[in-house]
């Protein structure tokens, strides 16, 4: 049980990646808070062993505040909500720009700042936070919002990082290239052409497939876990040779 004994705390974590990494670090023994703003995904795990769910909106400040609080300890926390904008600059609009930088750096920002007093109090934790292959790492065609927000991800993460390596806490952030998730399927049903779309979101992988949210979720279980004790400020891509 490579996790066992820890406390975690995960957002966005009804679907997709927040999901799949919920039941891998539970698997290795880590009780787990599985928060969504959306309580009806949060059925899924009723029955999970180590699992616990609470709705969280985490543009919500006091309700973060909250959550965090009634945790009793925090090991591990995984900033996994986010929102994919698509467009280039000319199509950008300030709400759009609003909206990604509020959800997809504001947030992490908040829950970072609510526990990293708890993880002092515990003599360290790992922080890992949802970046993107479309960040500082690379450029992507019509990602120009998210682009912007995410390498805003992946400076906050280093910052984080540098002011608190001494203390024992680590924050590292993760980049995944293109997964095939609900939110993934979402997008492409919103193509006028679906079938084109998704053709298109494979080719420009490598690897010539999607990746699949259970393969994004062993580097999850790593960076909780005291394997990864010794890095930190770094971004793992996990984007099946986007960046090679």
């Amino acid at each position: 049980m490579r996790l066992q004994g820890k406390s975690v705390l995960v957002t966005a974590a009804g679907q997709g990646i927040g999901k799949a990494s919920v039941l891998a670090m539970a698997a290795q023994g880590a009780q787990v808070l599985a928060t969504d703003v959306n309580p009806a995904l949060l059925a899924a795990f009723a029955g999970v062993a180590n699992v616990r769910t609470a709705e969280l909106d985490v543009l919500d400040k006091a309700a973060i505040q909250r959550v965090v609080a009634g945790m009793p300890r925090i090991d591990v926390l995984f900033n996994c909500a986010g929102y994919v904008h698509n467009g280039n600059i000319l199509q950008a609009t300030d709400e759009d720009w609003n909206f990604a930088f509020n959800l997809n750096v504001r947030s992490q920002f908040w829950m970072i700042q609510a526990v990293v007093p708890r993880m002092l109090e515990a003599g360290g934790g790992s922080i890992i936070n949802m970046a993107s292959v479309a960040s500082s790492l690379k450029g992507l065609p019509n990602r120009f919002v998210y682009g912007a927000s995410k390498a805003a991800v992946v400076g906050l993460t280093k910052a984080v990082a540098a002011d608190f390596v001494g203390k024992g806490i680590r924050c590292n952030a993760i980049a995944p290239g293109t997964v095939d998730t609900p939110s993934l399927g979402e997008r492409i049903n919103s193509y006028a052409d679906p079938v084109q779309a998704r053709k298109d979101f494979v080719a420009r992988q490598p690897m010539g497939r999607l990746a699949q949210a259970d393969e994004i979720a062993p580097v999850i279980v790593y960076l909780a876990s005291d394997e990864s004790v010794f890095a930190s400020g770094q971004v793992f891509a996990v984007d099946g040779g986007m960046t090679i």
